[in-house]
């Protein structure tokens, strides 16, 4: 297997909540600033004409991520048949999850109740969706979460923002210059989240913490990504006659790649 595991800081518990929200608004305008909204769109526009569906379950949320964004756009693309939004979490965060649903975001609501995507079993109803989480999950849990979805017939979109093609060497070697780019990035970027608050400008320009751990989560998760070959020999399960799985870099509109996804659904 390519992908080595590890670690993020955000992937640790006692990692401070605060400086985690400012790395997901980071990541947000990251996405937005890329175009992931458009492609990931675009991707469950064409998904929904094969499989039809009226409800996203996004899984692994933490505090929100690209799909809020990402279902404002397929609803304004599609006004008459809009979708909905569940998020979810193994874990959620009482507090944002609270003040998530109290915002009365139009079609989304965070569930408050734990969901493991490694048993779909008792999942609510709608496609499944990981963005840019699924190089977090170690490849055992990474396995049962592709194989839970084909025993319980559950259409699942996985989408990660990069692909692992640089040599581990070369990523070692120009790691350094890595860190020092992104966290300039993080430098920068900060005054477009939203909201912004006191905590971001704190810990990102005048005490600059977030930068560092921004830095090399961001660095840390190229590594981490499944290849195509990692998936197809270590991950998917026994083949099923009733589900089919599908893989293929992530397209924007002028062709270009930005990504890639692994899409099962159920004949």
């Amino acid at each position: 297997m390519k992908r080595i595991q590890l670690f993020e800081f955000e992937d640790f518990d006692w990692f401070p909540a605060m400086w985690r929200s400012t790395m997901t608004k980071l990541i947000v305008v990251l996405h937005k600033l890329m175009g992931t909204k458009e492609v990931l769109g675009d991707l469950l526009m064409n998904i929904r004409q094969k499989n039809h569906f009226s409800r996203i379950v996004d899984m692994g949320s933490g505090s929100g991520g690209a799909m809020p964004v990402v279902v404002e756009y397929l609803n304004e693309q599609q006004p008459e048949i809009p979708v909905e939004l569940l998020l979810t979490d193994l874990h959620p965060n009482p507090q944002f999850v609270e003040k998530f649903n109290a915002e009365q975001h139009m079609n989304m609501l965070y569930n408050p109740t734990p969901l493991d995507a490694s048993n779909l079993s008792q999942a609510p109803e709608g496609i499944k969706t990981m963005v840019n989480s699924f190089h977090h999950i170690p490849p055992d849990t990474a396995r049962k979460i592709l194989a839970t979805a084909q025993e319980n017939k559950q259409a699942i979109l996985i989408y990660e923002i990069a692909e692992n093609k640089m040599p581990t060497i070369v990523w070692a070697l120009f790691l350094p210059l890595g860190l020092i780019i992104v966290a300039l990035m993080a430098i920068v970027l900060v005054p477009f989240v939203k909201p912004l608050n006191w905590k971001d400008i704190l810990f990102t320009w005048l005490i600059p913490v977030v930068p560092i751990f921004y830095a090399w989560d961001g660095q840390a998760s190229m590594p981490r990504m499944y290849t195509f070959d990692d998936v197809q020999a270590y991950l998917l399960p026994e083949k099923d006659p009733n589900y089919t799985w599908e893989m293929a870099p992530a397209k924007k509109k002028n062709g270009k790649n930005l990504g890639y996804y692994i899409l099962g659904l159920p004949k």
